[in-house]
């Protein structure tokens, strides 16, 4: 494989790179799979796609141990449902036509063991997946998952918090593509976050050590915290709040368009 073959993990760097470019930060918006139901999920990620620079898809499992309580709420909702890995895949690689923002899976380890690690790539991509980010994979034990998704040039997300030691920072940016996921507070995610000084001090610090670009997750809320991180960051990540946008029935879109005004 060359350097200069066009990897589907490139696709996620160059769009937030873009959104940077112009000004604001790249928005990753985050949807839960098959949340509020799967009748409407296409449609749900048409929507968001049309105004996210970068789409995040989370997988629903039993005990996400990252997530607040709406996305542990719409995940339960989700399974109820009837979710499945491969319904997933199966939807995504059926999307006609594909939704233009790049994706990417947010899961934890388990159900993709479960799929299976020597057919989860070739299907990830055929179904228009270009990155994953694994919370509870450590770099440590991360080896077998990475050589699997570099064999199609999936990036495989490193997420750092505000107290990763300097040296851990400095290897996780390392070895992070697509972008580094720099997760504003300690804790799980929806709690809003007013981001005071010192998270723009971390992001600082983490943008000087990432080869690629980083973006804010947890608790952003509002268009005056995206507006807050311009400069700190080259994106941010929008979870629980767009969840609920969706868990009320109301126009992700719309509500996308309002934080990047």
């Amino acid at each position: 494989m060359t350097t200069s073959t066009v990897q589907p993990r490139d696709s996620i760097s160059t769009a937030i790179k873009a959104a940077a470019a112009s000004g604001r930060p790249a928005v990753v918006g985050f949807m839960t799979a098959g949340f509020p139901d799967r009748a409407h999920f296409a449609k749900n990620l048409r929507e968001i796609a049309t105004e996210a620079d970068v789409v995040e898809i989370g997988v629903p499992f039993s005990d996400p141990m990252a997530d607040g309580a709406t996305i542990q709420r719409a995940s339960f909702a989700s399974l109820q449902g009837g979710f499945t890995l491969t319904w997933l895949l199966n939807e995504l690689a059926a999307m006609q036509p594909r939704p233009q923002a790049p994706l990417l899976l947010m899961s934890y380890l388990n159900p993709l063991l479960a799929f299976g690690l020597e057919r989860l790539p070739e299907v990830a991509k055929s179904a228009g997946v270009s990155g994953f980010i694994i919370p509870d994979l450590p770099y440590e034990e991360s080896a077998d998952m990475r050589a699997a998704l570099d064999r199609v040039g999936i990036a495989l997300v490193q997420m750092v918090t505000p107290v990763t030691p300097d040296a851990r920072l400095r290897m996780l940016c390392a070895a992070s593509q697509g972008f580094v996921y720099a997760v504003t507070m300690t804790g799980t995610t929806g709690k809003s976050v007013a981001v005071p000084d010192d998270v723009l001090d971390y992001m600082d610090r983490v943008k000087s050590m990432s080869p690629v670009p980083v973006c804010a997750g947890f608790g952003i809320r509002t268009a005056e915290q995206v507006t807050r991180m311009q400069g700190h960051v080259d994106g941010v990540v929008v979870g629980s709040a767009l969840v609920e946008v969706l868990e009320r029935g109301e126009d992700p879109a719309r509500f996308l368009r309002a934080l990047k005004s």
